[in-house]
């Protein structure tokens, strides 16, 4: 009886965390192009053809002031890419940094198996790479 009423509480709770991605998947948050971003980084999966572009305004003390993001594919790479996009607004590029893998499948609140894993970190992958881009051309101009 016990394991019953577990096995119906998980399968509650994912069933929470499956509409919580095709929410973000239908009414992506940030989703959009900014003018004039300071990184702008595009991604491409080329096993499932999942493309992510991110936009970001970097604001004082390198904290992201805005972010947006665009592009097309699976609900897990798109509901990804929403979440995330929540995560890093006013932000520190260092805290970005150190966002892992398993912090944004946890934010996705499923099971993720080996085929669907680059699909959800591929959001992170792109803004990770802007990031770097960001920080190289700062220290190539005499900046940070």
């Amino acid at each position: 009886m016990i394991n019953m009423k577990m096995d119906e509480e998980f399968s509650q709770a994912s069933e929470i965390y499956r509409e919580n991605i095709l929410d973000h998947y239908k009414h992506p948050r940030n989703f959009g192009e900014i003018k004039n971003p300071d990184i702008k980084q595009r991604e491409l999966n080329p096993l499932c053809g999942d493309e992510i572009e991110f936009f970001m305004k970097v604001g004082e003390k390198n904290v992201i002031d805005d972010v947006k993001f665009k592009g097309h594919g699976c609900a897990i790479g798109q509901a990804s890419a929403s979440l995330l996009s929540e995560m890093i607004k006013g932000k520190s590029l260092e805290e970005v940094e150190n966002i892992t893998n398993e912090k944004v499948i946890e934010q996705l609140g499923i099971h993720i198996g080996p085929v669907r894993f680059k699909c959800a970190i591929l959001s992170l992958m792109t803004v990770k790479a802007g990031i770097e881009k960001y920080k190289k051309s700062l220290s190539k101009n005499g900046g940070n």
